[in-house]
């Protein structure tokens, strides 16, 4: 999702303990793990285990998926969590896609990283057991939503020593413009971190917070792991890709990626169109970039898809029936050209069960042709569920939205946001927002 299409809300405070059943043994760590934990499963998955999820179906549980995406600060309190699934359960939604890795930290007993700060005080409150406990009481499925790239946003930097920009600085991605003034300062500096947090809060509208090096392998381990985390530890029914992609074309130009594109394209050029370009290199860092864009962008797709096709098969591995999906920029050729976002293949090669198109717009024909290309990319429409913008469309937008998705034959629709419907959605004193949706296209109470 769009960070600015969301309201950070303070969390409020906890007013009792909650012990949650089928949480994780054991709390969170005190200091960060060694990066290698458990034995690696066999890449690819069996054939059985492809058998069994091609068989079986992105929308094998329900009809239609009839989804919610729920954004972190709901998941703050106990009593937020139960209000959230019941109201979910009223307006006949049937799939909860909750928001546990939100910004490089958990809404759950992570192994990697540390508590989200909103939970700070809230030590034993594991938030992803209890959703996930409460939606299958009532027969619900439960996707956690899992943001890869994008680690931080907001006026000043995590506190904990353990989040990813403290512990870790030299894994995060470096604008362009930026690019000169960094290359010589070392990522310990805190000067280096504050002009990436300066940076992205003076750019709000092309870049949504802080996002680490899709190029680094400590980023690749550290996505992994916590995938992996989830997929062991928790009942869960799917995980969801977002921000599996980089902001913008200005990204990344932090001095280990354009290190690795030089070595990665050395063996596609000639002894002596490498002798010139690496020549250059040591008095500009854009000689290669500049001089290849056409492999410099070969080679960030290449960064985001690896990424995507060795998660999706350490999933089926450990849990052939577990879905993998993945939110992506609703314009295909947008996200392939300046996300670096090859969404196309991911379906085409088998490395997700199914892309969520964030088709956000108020315009029927612009979410229409969104969709049906989406559909056509996938090439089986279950594998297509329709993000819907609820907050720029309204309760008769909304509406249009899942007739037109329902006709283009999409699997399911996914809600922006519960968070929005069950506030500025439902004014005081009015039928709850996802009541009214429900009432009107699920059969809701």
């Amino acid at each position: 999702m769009r960070a600015r299409a969301t309201v950070w809300l303070l969390a409020s405070a906890l007013l009792g303990s909650c012990s949650v059943v089928g949480a994780p043994a054991g709390g969170p760590p005190e200091t960060a793990p060694p990066p290698r934990a458990r034995p690696e499963p066999a890449d690819p998955p069996s054939a059985e285990a492809r058998r069994v999820g091609a068989e079986a179906g992105p929308t094998r549980r329900f009809g239609e998926v009839r989804g919610l995406w729920v954004v972190r600060t709901t998941l703050s309190t106990p009593d937020g969590v139960r209000a959230m699934v019941a109201e979910a359960e009223a307006g006949g939604f049937n799939t909860l896609l909750v928001q546990v890795r939100g910004r490089g930290d958990a809404y759950y007993a992570s192994r990697w990283e540390p508590p989200a700060e909103g939970l700070s005080d809230q030590p034993s409150f594991d938030p992803l057991a209890l959703v996930i406990r409460e939606a299958h009481q009532r027969g619900m499925a439960v996707h956690a939503w899992v943001n890869t790239y994008l680690v931080w946003s907001g006026p000043t930097l995590p506190r904990s020593p353990r989040h990813m920009v403290n512990a870790h600085p030299d894994w995060l991605a470096v604008p362009r413009s930026l690019a000169r003034d960094l290359w010589d300062v070392d990522p310990a500096e805190p000067r280096f971190a504050d002009a990436l947090l300066r940076y992205a809060a003076q750019n709000p509208q092309t870049v949504e917070g802080m996002f680490s090096s899709p190029s680094d392998p400590g980023v690749q381990e550290r996505v992994y792991d916590v995938w992996m985390d989830l997929a062991e530890r928790y009942e869960l029914d799917g995980i969801h890709f977002d921000y599996v992609r980089f902001p913008s074309a200005e990204y990344d130009y932090s001095r280990g990626a354009l290190d690795r594109f030089r070595a990665w394209v050395r063996p596609r050029l000639t002894p002596a169109r490498w002798s010139g370009l690496d020549e250059a290199y040591r008095r500009d860092p854009f000689a290669f970039t500049d001089a290849l864009p056409g492999p410099w962008g070969e080679f960030r797709r290449a960064q985001v898809t690896d990424l995507v096709e060795r998660v999706y098969h350490g999933v089926k591995a450990r849990r052939p029936d577990m879905l993998v999906s993945a939110a992506v920029f609703s314009d295909v050729d947008d996200a392939y050209r300046s996300r670096f976002q090859d969404w196309r293949r991911w379906l085409d090669e088998g490395f997700v069960d199914v892309v969520v198109p964030m088709a956000y717009t108020p315009r029927n024909a612009l979410f229409q042709a969104q969709v049906r290309e989406a559909a056509v990319s996938a090439g089986r429409q279950d594998r297509i569920w329709a993000g819907i913008g609820a907050y720029l469309n309204g309760y008769d937008g909304t509406l249009d939205k899942i007739d037109i998705a329902r006709r283009e034959g999409a699997g399911g629709v996914v809600l922006f946001s519960y968070d929005w419907a069950s506030t500025e959605g439902s004014p005081t004193g009015s039928v709850p927002f996802l009541e009214r949706i429900g009432r009107a296209r699920f059969g809701g109470n």
